[in-house]
């Protein structure tokens, strides 16, 4: 895992160029502290930050030409089958162990495509072509790894990060329609960024740039098509064919992604997903298998013991670290720097815990990321599985004042009644639950889904009417189900762009590399065609996943409600986050002409009065008001720095 960067003068004639990539790898120094180093030559420069991982000798280092002189790669990432195809290679000597060498030698024998398609990994990459001046941006399948790009009449830029723009001395506005789309899900979703003229790669995205007129995008891997592919020829086999299936693939990705010249460790929550994965390292059988876990006795729930069961069966050298409320507190004001672009999915705190007393410890983790979204396992599934219908089939007016009953009932109402249901019943944070079904209970479709993603349900009564981005709903037949549309609205948009960018920017904060095994294409690519009876079951998620850990942990020590990384923001709000939020909501500063203000001071009363609980919408807006602080500031002094070029 590293950090890339770099630039293209239209003029050619750029004698700093050298020096602003350098700058800009230097913003993002947290993403590789083990080296640096740019190329550059007639207005070009890549850059890039190593963590080295593979190869820790100089051979390593990038940016790297390829043997012929004619490729230049500045790659962030790792490709766990850089053996096999460095294999496939006519004349190819390794000069060392990397997987870089690997793919820039591949480049240079067989082309950028059929290189790319190869790949089983996790990468985001430059690759500069020197023989026909053309720049070919490369983002991975899923979009695990983040990169950012800008084509104007300057020039090019690409960046790991945002932040390095700034540190190159350009400068961009705030898009209205980004703000507008990131109050409604907590992120900006791709390809757009908070910037205009700031642009994201799509997962499975190559971009490629002759000169800034000359812009191909295409999709070498087309998550939609690969739905379509597998809901339309589904795997006919029996529930234990499957089950070998689906095992066969885990154990090997999980192995796969073990590889590593450092130390490596894995997240454990003990819940189903971490589970799985830290049950097939120790099944790889490589040596001791060490895992990392956290505790929140302060937060009302705590899964370490779970964590702490799951680990002494398998018998993994295993750490857990207690997080109190003071602790998640002192991370906050970290949080917009640490995410350079808005951010609002408050389990950032958390990741950034687990992450730093991981790295303490390893340079490696496995994690059991995209097992929610690709093998069905959020409670809005169990929705669309059967409930949400069987609603839908009532009179609107019926279903309208059901809605009105449960808006009433108080947060504290839904903790008591929640304490009546079985254990392996009882959700987390019920109250919150109890007033999303009140508020999808008058919707249909696609506006359910839209409904239970949203932060804020009308991102325009916060922003004087600013207009959101189009949400890119799946263009699948109606005849694939509302569980299937779900499934694949958050593996396109929802995944990669919240869930992945908040592990990627809070892992990297530390440097620490996170790997997510259960996001193998091919794993991915199964489960697409996997029968939606295999994945949801009764009412059971993650139904054929659960049958596979079923083989390694038995099903007392991961039966309980799904809880996730939930912090107690309606509490905070109201008691130790008070005094910063009332400093970002000062109605004298408060959303530089994007917010209403007196909408939001009208949410933020409500919320401390306790008349109503807003945590998750003044999240959103407070991490706004929090970057726009940090960030706007930081464009402002920069622009007053020798680095712009003149």
């Amino acid at each position: 895992m590293c950090g890339i960067a770099g630039l293209i003068e239209c003029s050619g004639q750029a004698p700093d160029i050298s020096r602003r990539v350098g700058a800009m790898c230097d913003a993002i120094a947290h993403r590789g502290p083990d080296g640096d180093g740019v190329w550059s030559e007639d207005g070009v420069a890549l850059g890039h930050r190593r963590l080295a991982i593979v190869d820790l000798t100089p051979a390593g280092s990038q940016p790297m030409l390829s043997a012929d002189g004619r490729w230049v790669i500045s790659y962030n990432g790792e490709v766990y089958n850089a053996g096999s195809i460095a294999a496939t290679l006519t004349g190819f000597v390794r000069r060392g162990t990397s997987d870089t060498e690997v793919i820039v030698e591949s480049v240079a024998r067989r082309g950028v495509e059929q290189t790319i398609a190869d790949l089983n990994g996790m990468f985001a990459m430059a690759l500069w072509d020197r023989a026909t001046s053309t720049l070919h941006l490369v983002r991975d399948r899923l979009g695990i790894k983040p990169l950012f790009y800008t084509v104007d009449t300057h020039g090019v830029g690409f960046a790991s990060e945002l932040k390095s723009f700034s540190a190159a001395g350009r400068s961009f506005s705030i898009d209205p329609a980004s703000v507008a789309s990131f109050l409604r899900f907590g992120y900006v979703p791709a390809p757009h960024s908070i910037w205009r003229g700031v642009a994201k790669l799509r997962p499975g995205e190559i971009v490629s740039i002759a000169a800034p007129g000359k812009v191909q995008r295409k999709l070498f891997w087309n998550h939609v098509e690969i739905a379509e592919r597998g809901l339309s020829n589904p795997f006919r086999g029996t529930d234990a064919e499957a089950e070998d299936a689906l095992h066969t693939l885990l154990a090997d990705a999980v192995s796969a992604q073990m590889i590593s010249d450092v130390p490596l460790g894995a997240f454990l929550s003990g819940g189903i997903d971490s589970s799985t994965v830290v049950a097939l390292m120790v099944a790889a059988n490589r040596g001791p298998v060490r895992t990392f876990s956290i505790g929140f006795p302060d937060f009302g729930y705590d899964e370490s013991a779970h964590a702490r069961a799951v680990a002494n069966h398998l018998g993994t050298q295993h750490e857990e670290l207690t997080v109190t409320a003071a602790d998640a507190l002192a991370v906050v004001p970290r949080l917009a720097e640490m995410y350079d672009e808005p951010f609002a999915d408050s389990s950032q705190i958390p990741t950034f815990a687990i992450s730093r007393l991981t790295r303490a410890r390893v340079t490696v983790a496995l994690s059991g990321d995209g097992g929610d979204e690709l093998l069905a396992g959020y409670n809005r599934y169990v929705l669309a599985g059967g409930h949400l219908a069987r609603l839908a089939g009532l009179p609107r007016s019926l279903r309208h004042g059901l809605a009105a009953v449960l808006r009433a009932i108080p947060d504290s109402t839904a903790e008591v009644l929640a304490r009546g249901m079985p254990r392996s019943m009882r959700p987390a944070l019920p109250g919150d639950k109890l007033h999303k079904l009140a508020e999808v209970l008058g919707l249909d479709g696609d506006a359910i889904y839209m409904r239970l993603v949203s932060q804020c349900p009308d991102p325009s009564a916060l922003t004087h009417g600013l207009r959101e981005y189009p949400p890119e709903m799946p263009d699948l037949e109606e005849s694939a189900g509302q569980l299937a549309r779900m499934q694949l609205f958050d593996a396109c948009t929802y995944l990669p762009d919240d869930i992945l960018q908040k592990v990627d920017r809070a892992s990297m904060a530390v440097a620490l590399e996170v790997r997510p095994p259960l996001l193998d294409h091919r794993v991915v690519e199964f489960a697409w065609s996997l029968p939606r009876h295999m994945l949801l079951r009764n009412g059971e998620t993650k139904w054929l996943l659960r049958r596979v850990l079923d083989r390694y942990v038995p099903r007392a020590l991961i039966e309980r409600p799904k809880m996730g990384f939930g912090i107690p923001l309606a509490d905070w709000l109201r008691g130790q986050l008070r005094d910063w939020a009332e400093d970002l909501l000062d109605p004298r500063t408060l959303g530089g002409g994007f917010l209403d203000v007196a909408a939001v001071r009208a949410l933020w009363n409500e919320h401390i009065s306790g008349r109503r609980n807003w945590p998750h919408a003044l999240w959103t807006v407070l991490m706004f008001e929090a970057w726009r602080r940090r960030w706007i500031n930081e464009v402002a002094a920069v622009r007053a720095t020798e680095l712009i070029p003149q």
